[in-house]
């Protein structure tokens, strides 16, 4: 008789189930695929009209700008992204 494995989960889209035990953990992205990711988010983040990096994806595609230059109302501090720290250590990922 085999011993069973100490914790199994079932996979969302197929009935198999996955052994823990067997999984490799992820690779950590080095620093170059990093600041691609951050330069990729920060061009979905950045309004073209106030120049402004907010904290979400903005709808460039059916709005063309942020919320608020769209409303025509000033953003508040906590909605868009503000760093003093240099430019090698803003990365968001």
């Amino acid at each position: 008789m085999r011993d069973a494995p100490a914790v199994v989960l079932s996979a969302p889209d197929s009935r198999l189930p996955l052994r823990v035990d067997l999984a490799r953990p992820k690779r950590t992205p080095t620093l170059a695929q990093e600041w691609a990711l951050d330069r990729a988010m920060a061009a979905r983040q950045t309004c073209p009209e106030c120049s402004h990096r907010h904290d979400y994806c903005l709808p460039l595609r059916t709005q063309g700008v942020c919320d608020p230059c769209d409303k025509g109302y000033e953003p508040t501090p906590g909605t868009y992204t503000t760093s003093t720290a240099a430019a090698l250590h803003r990365l968001a990922a």
